[in-house]
């Protein structure tokens, strides 16, 4: 089972969970992301293409599956204007083993960060907006997984 979701709506970690645990394994490692106050920040805003961001996260759960022995695997990710403490990303996997679903998560989270096509920008409570480039520690993250 292969799930990728990106939407405008909340994002309920629960419910985009509930999907690996009927798949029989033993371990259900999960990742969500909120978005934070990083220095005065509201909200961001994250922009894609919608047909290339779907097929980017497609390839990283294929990768995934191709590395790990995985049941399932749900990647859903929220685009538009998200407000500070609200969730951004939820990753998970299921396995019949903890190692494998760990090492999964950590993989599509770490590749997703650097690999998907998503745009974004903070928003201030003085009405100013900024893009954000990538990080130097996000692409060093990636990279331990080459």
């Amino acid at each position: 089972m292969k799930i990728v979701r990106i939407s405008n709506a909340a994002i309920q970690p629960d419910q985009e969970l509930a999907a690996l645990t009927g798949l029989g394994g033993g371990a259900l490692a999960s990742f969500t992301g909120i978005v934070r106050d990083d220095g005065g920040v509201t909200a961001i805003e994250l922009e894609h293409y919608p047909s290339m961001t779907e097929a980017s996260l497609y390839r990283l759960i294929e990768a995934a599956t191709a590395r790990w022995t995985l049941l399932g695997a749900v990647i859903t990710h929220r685009v538009g204007i998200i407000p500070v403490g609200a969730p951004v990303v939820v990753v998970g996997t299921s396995s019949l083993h903890r190692a494998e679903a760990l090492e999964a998560t950590a993989f599509l989270i770490d590749r997703l960060k650097t690999e998907a096509p998503f745009w974004k920008r903070e928003h201030y409570a003085d009405g100013s907006a900024k893009w954000v480039e990538a990080k130097a520690s996000d692409e060093a993250r990636a990279e331990r997984w080459v």
